[in-house]
């Protein structure tokens, strides 16, 4: 039988202070332990994440109490989520799933996932960076093991600004120069993209400039996706845009890596996670390609979130405490973090601060000439600008943003159109969920 929201919607309905509208639903009681007949405990597992078959293989040979079952889905914004989703309404939901950390406040507010709280520790929570810590904790909640975080960084072709004489950028005044400079040397290159299709770049970019989209205050919801700091953000690229001094192409299409590789895109505005995907997606380029601190408006460190990922552990699952055990082992364990690096694909970058070294060494870096790119990622998570709150309706804002950044091209809307759409779309979707809304 598809059962309703019903339980989520009595919680929703009845929001209160600061969370409190997440608090209330998803109480799982954690219960499980090795089966009455001695066979392993088996949980399953759903994720997207590359690696993340490797990790399952390596736990269940080592491991004789709890078994995982794996299943890769699409990507959360790709039909991951709706997956979920719709498996938790239905009653046939994994144990555990990897959600974003933008996504993590709609699935609790959902009564998708369950607290875990009674089986994460303060030893293991003191294990990952605050500000992941601060993301999964709503309403003074535990419901998610931080995996990894994905402070900014900007990776470009050493190379190539060499050739054109461009210094690196480090601030954002000094990228708008520099791409003046790399499109008069070469008039087919530019230094980067702006992505239409992914508002989480343009998300982490004012997150980076002190925006707050989401405040709970009180009974109520605060929402500005136009407060200065965005509204500041939205003007500088709407500038580079219509000086064409960057591309404007969708993320990770043959459009966008046939620029990498001819050299007619130069640089990328990414996080962390992207020295695995630059690595490979362009192996002919190996050696001229190195990686930056993301430029700031002031010269200073500064960081946003650009992805980053959880564990939770769904609603009606019965096996929480496996689940969790797994999840962590996962998160916090060098075991755990080799199995995902080992493959090449990935260059995780994880929550738990003591595993860092366990991964750089496990990441090949001989692509960025054996530059110690995780250096750069650890300063750049150290500065990730904290009380960033993400709301219940990631998905709303996002896709409201999208269709407005998606006419970008054809002159029809423009960045600040898009901002002041997903602020509309966001305070409609809260007002119609039940919840007071200033805004």
């Amino acid at each position: 039988m598809i059962r309703s929201w019903s339980r989520s919607s009595r919680v929703i309905a009845g929001t209160a202070a600061a969370f409190a509208v997440l608090t209330a639903c998803g109480g799982g009681d954690g219960a499980s332990g090795p089966a009455a007949d001695g066979k392993p405990v088996t949980i399953t597992f759903w994720a997207w994440q590359k690696g993340s078959k490797d990790v399952v293989d390596a736990f269940n040979a080592s491991h004789k109490d709890i078994q995982v079952k794996f299943e890769e889905i699409p990507s959360g914004n790709a039909g991951g989520y709706a997956k979920i989703s719709n498996a938790v309404k239905a009653g046939n939901a994994p144990d555990l799933v990897a959600v974003e950390y933008p996504q993590l406040p709609e699935f609790v507010s959902q009564g998708a996932v369950q607290e875990i709280g009674k089986l994460v520790g303060d030893d293991v929570r003191q294990k990952f960076l605050p500000q992941a810590v601060e993301l999964t904790t709503l309403g003074g909640k535990n419901w998610a093991v931080p995996f990894d975080a994905a402070p900014q960084a900007f990776f470009y072709r050493k190379d190539l600004f060499e050739k054109y004489e461009v210094a690196v950028p480090k601030t954002w005044d000094e990228y708008r120069k520099a791409a003046e400079k790399i499109k008069a040397a070469d008039k087919k290159a530019r230094i980067g993209t702006f992505f239409p299709d992914d508002p989480n770049t343009f998300q982490a970019m004012s997150w980076q400039a002190g925006a707050h989209w989401f405040k709970a205050e009180n009974d109520t919801w605060k929402v500005d996706t136009t407060d200065p700091a965005t509204q500041k953000v939205a003007a500088y690229w709407q500038g580079l845009l219509d000086k064409d001094l960057v591309h404007n192409q969708v993320s990770f299409t043959p459009e966008w890596v046939n620029s990498l590789k001819s050299g007619g895109t130069v640089g990328y505005v990414g996080a962390s996670w992207g020295g695995g995907v630059v690595k490979t997606t362009l192996p002919e380029q190996n050696g001229k390609w190195a990686v930056a601190p993301i430029p700031t408006w002031d010269g200073k460190p500064a960081s946003g979130m650009l992805g980053g990922s959880t564990f939770a552990v769904t609603e009606d699952s019965k096996q929480a405490e496996a689940a969790v055990t797994f999840a962590t082992w996962m998160a916090t364990t060098p075991e755990g973090i080799k199995a995902r690096i080992a493959s090449g694909t990935s260059s995780a970058f994880p929550a738990a601060s003591e595993l860092r070294p366990v991964a750089k060494s496990a990441f090949d870096a001989g692509f960025y000439g054996g530059q110690d790119i995780y250096q750069i990622f650890e300063d750049a998570a150290a500065s990730i600008r904290p009380d960033w709150t993400w709301g219940p309706t990631s998905g709303t804002t996002t896709t409201a943003i999208k269709d407005r950044f998606g006419k970008l091209k054809s002159g029809d809307a423009t960045i600040a159109d898009g901002i002041k759409a997903g602020h509309d779309a966001t305070v409609a979707e809260l007002k119609k969920r039940g919840l007071k809304v200033e805004g």
